[in-house]
């Protein structure tokens, strides 16, 4: 596979995050000397990534372009960087993530081979050694799991650590502005991709690091999460056109089940102390999402909801 690749890494207040998902791209093996190209697109109104951002291009061998886009929102970033980008092929690093050097040529090699038009890795999580209560239901949160064996998966994943065929974005500016605070915006699209007969792959081997923020690692956060990540088949089925009334009413009767027993277990789980009663309190929260989807019940997460102070 002889097509051209941007690398794309939307990022929003974490220089030091950015550096490391940075070095990671200019560190990728390219025996096949593709042409790469790495894109920062810095989202913070005041430019916090653009002083990190253009030390990285001057000690970079490959070509580096950096957009500010300062209007806050996952999807703003997200589309800035792919209209700044000239690859063939897009591949999504998010700025807590971190690629080993044979990442980019087998989420490639994964899309030629199964002929995909979108390709997913496997997410590790690293913690602190500061992080001990519900450290393996953290783990398992921020992490990605999928199937034992690479090949052709029926279903979609986050944009984080994607590679994605250009011609099979549905626009120029693909990822839906309505979610720039709540996030979901790679789910809509993925889901349009899907609809549009799209052939999704998953790489075993194209895995990546990702070191979530210590403020992040608490059930505040992502219990809250969880409840956004539950909404996310209900509010899928919304966005369809014309709207999936049955699948609406499918997902939130599977969450309102979900909300019933998972809670029933994680109440007597957290009676007794168990270790496994974060995660499914997690799970009941995530049911709970299906049910309570849209309109007030969204949360922001990203844009100025995120900004500091």
């Amino acid at each position: 596979m002889s097509e051209s690749v941007s690398v794309i890494i939307p990022t929003f207040c974490r220089p030091d995050g950015l550096g490391r998902a940075a070095r990671s791209v200019l560190a990728q093996a390219n025996p096949c000397a593709m042409k790469i190209e790495l894109v920062i697109v810095d989202n913070d109104p005041k430019g916090s990534g653009l002083a990190p951002a253009q030390a990285i291009a001057a000690s970079s061998a490959i070509p580096v372009k950096i957009v500010h886009m300062p209007e806050p929102g996952v999807a703003n970033a997200r589309n800035a960087g792919l209209a700044a980008s000239t690859g063939e092929l897009i591949a999504f690093l998010d700025d807590d993530q971190e690629a080993p050097p044979t990442w980019l040529c087998e989420l490639i090699g994964a899309m030629g081979f199964y002929e995909a038009d979108a390709a997913f890795g496997p997410v590790r999580t690293r913690l602190p050694d500061s992080v001990t209560l519900h450290r393996d239901y953290y783990s398992q949160f921020f992490s990605r799991f999928g199937p034992e064996e690479s090949g052709h998966i029926d279903h979609y994943y986050g944009c984080g650590n994607s590679l994605i065929r250009r011609s099979a974005f549905p626009s120029d500016e693909p990822f839906d502005s309505s979610r720039n605070a709540i996030g979901g915006e790679d789910d809509l699209l993925f889901a349009q991709m899907e609809d549009a007969g799209a052939v999704f792959a998953w790489s075993v081997e194209a895995w990546v690091w990702e070191d979530p923020l210590l403020s992040r690692a608490t059930l505040n956060y992502t219990l809250k999460r969880a409840f956004a990540y539950g909404q996310g088949p209900s509010a899928a089925c919304a966005s369809r056109s014309p709207i999936n009334l049955p699948g609406i009413a499918f997902w939130m009767l599977v969450g309102a089940g979900q909300a019933v027993v998972y809670g029933t277990v994680a109440a007597v789980l957290w009676t007794i102390g168990a270790p496994h009663r974060a995660r499914m309190l997690d799970k009941a929260v995530r049911g709970l999402g299906k049910v309570f989807w849209g309109g007030p019940f969204n949360l922001a997460f990203y844009g100025s909801a995120a900004l500091p102070g």
